[in-house]
C-alpha cells in the first residue's frame, strides 16, 4: 500500500478574515464565510454568516471550490473536518484541501476522521494546541486506486448513517419528554394553566448533602462534564477527600443540580449518585409531596425558562444568574400527582434510551474498527 504525504497530493491553503470595523464587507453579503464552528457534519451546504465580494477582495479570505475538503487548525472544534458541498470562503482557521483528481474528497474526510487524535496531538501550544498547514502537509495517506477508495467510503458511508439514524432516535427521545412535559404543564413562565405558584426557595432551597462519603473514591463533578440541555454525564471523576478542594458543594440522589453559570447553556443534572460539585452548581432539594424533581429539573431545562433566566444574570465576561431572581421565581406547582405520572413517564423513557445509547456505542466501535482496517489496508 503505497503511502503520500498530503502536501504532495494536494493544493492546502487557508482563509482570512475581513476587518470587522467595515461594516461593507459583510452588509448584505451572499458568499458564504465558513468558521471552524461550522464543521460539524460530513457535509457543509450552507453557512451560519456571509460576506460580501468587497469584503473577499481586501482580506485574505479567498472563494474554495465546492468538494474542498476542510479541517479546523486551532480553537474549541481542533480537528473537525467537513466537505464543502457549495463554493464559500473560509476563515483562517480553517485549512484548506483544494479537491484533486487522485482523492475522493470522502475518502480524506474519513482519513482525517480516523486519525483526529494524532493529528492534534501534533499541535503545538499545550492545553490550547494548534495544527499548521506544514504539519497538515507532512501527514502520509494511503494512495489507493479511485475503485479502492470508492469501495472504502461506500462503506463507511453505510456505517455512518447507521450511526447518525441512532443518534437521530436519541434525539427524538429527548424531544418527547419535552414535549409531554409542555402538553401536560404548559409553559412554565405564562403559566396559561393557572397552577398554584411558589417562590423557588420555599419548594426548592439550596441543601447540601449532610451524609457520609467514601473517603477514596468521592464522585467530584465539574461543568465541563455535563452535557448541556440534556444534563447527561459525559465524563466522572472519583477523587480521594484530600482532592475535594474547598469551592465545592455536595448533593445526593434527591437533589436536582442547576448550573448558576452561563445558564444559556442549560446545565440541569438529576444525580444518581451522592457526591461533590463545583460551586457553580446549586443543590435544589425539591420538598418532599409538593415538587417532584424530574418535574423541576425539566421545568428548569425548559426552553422559555432558560430565556428567561438568561437575562437575569451579573457579570459580562463570565454571567451568573442573580441569586435574588432565581429565589424569588415563581415556580408553578402541578398536583403531585401529575407531577409522579411525569417522572414515572420520564423513567420509562430513559430505560429505553440507555439501551439505545449502548447500541449506539456498539455502532461507533464498529465504525471506528472499519476506519482503522480502512486505512491499514485490512479492509478488502
Amino acid at each position: 500500500m503505497e503511502l503520500k504525504k498530503l502536501g504532495d497530493i494536494f493544493k492546502i491553503t487557508s482563509g482570512g478574515t475581513p476587518s470587522k470595523k467595515k461594516e461593507e464587507y459583510y452588509l448584505d453579503g451572499d458568499i458564504p464565510w465558513i468558521k471552524t464552528g461550522d464543521l460539524k457534519s460530513k457535509n457543509i451546504y450552507k453557512s451560519s454568516q456571509y460576506i460580501t465580494e468587497l469584503g473577499v477582495k481586501n482580506s485574505s479570505a479567498k472563494l474554495f471550490p465546492k468538494d474542498t475538503v476542510l479541517i479546523a487548525m486551532y480553537g474549541a472544534t481542533i480537528g473537525a473536518t467537513s466537505i464543502l458541498k457549495i463554493e464559500a470562503a473560509t476563515n483562517q482557521a480553517c485549512a484548506a484541501f483544494l479537491p484533486t483528481k487522485d482523492v475522493m474528497p470522502e475518502y480524506l474526510y474519513y482519513f482525517f476522521k480516523y486519525n483526529k487524535e494524532k493529528i492534534i496531538s501534533k499541535g503545538i501550544g499545550g492545553a490550547q494546541p494548534n495544527i499548521s498547514a506544514t504539519i497538515l502537509k507532512d501527514f502520509k495517506i494511503p494512495l489507493l486506486c479511485l475503485d479502492e477508495q470508492e469501495k472504502i467510503v461506500n462503506i463507511l458511508n453505510k456505517a455512518q448513517n447507521t450511526t447518525n439514524k441512532r443518534k437521530e432516535q436519541i434525539n427524538l427521545l429527548d424531544e418527547l419528554v419535552k414535549s409531554r412535559f409542555i402538553e401536560m404543564f404548559g409553559d412554565p413562565i405564562r403559566n396559561i394553566k393557572c397552577w398554584q405558584t411558589k417562590r423557588m426557595d420555599e419548594v426548592a432551597p439550596v441543601i447540601n448533602y449532610k451524609g457520609n462519603f467514601k473517603q477514596n473514591e468521592i464522585w467530584l463533578l465539574n461543568l465541563d462534564m455535563v452535557e448541556s440541555n440534556t444534563g447527561k454525564i459525559i465524563a466522572y471523576n472519583y477523587v480521594t477527600a484530600s482532592e475535594v478542594g474547598s469551592s465545592t458543594c455536595t448533593f445526593d440522589t434527591t437533589n436536582v443540580l442547576y448550573s448558576k453559570l452561563r445558564p444559556y447553556l442549560n446545565k440541569v443534572v438529576i444525580p444518581k449518585e451522592i457526591g461533590y460539585a463545583t460551586s457553580e452548581m446549586m443543590p435544589l432539594q425539591p420538598v418532599k409531596g409538593i415538587l417532584d424533581r424530574y418535574y423541576l429539573a425539566y421545568m428548569l431545562r425548559n426552553k422559555v425558562f432558560v430565556d428567561y433566566i438568561s437575562e437575569k444574570v451579573s457579570g459580562a465576561k463570565m454571567p451568573r444568574v442573580t441569586m435574588n431572581d432565581f429565589r424569588d421565581f415563581k415556580v408553578p406547582i402541578p398536583p403531585i400527582e401529575l407531577q409522579n405520572q411525569f417522572a414515572n413517564f420520564v423513567i420509562e423513557v430513559d430505560k429505553l434510551k440507555f439501551e439505545m445509547e449502548k447500541s449506539l456505542k456498539e455502532l461507533e466501535d464498529n465504525f471506528n474498527s472499519l476506519m482503522q482496517r480502512a486505512f491499514k489496508g485490512e479492509l478488502f
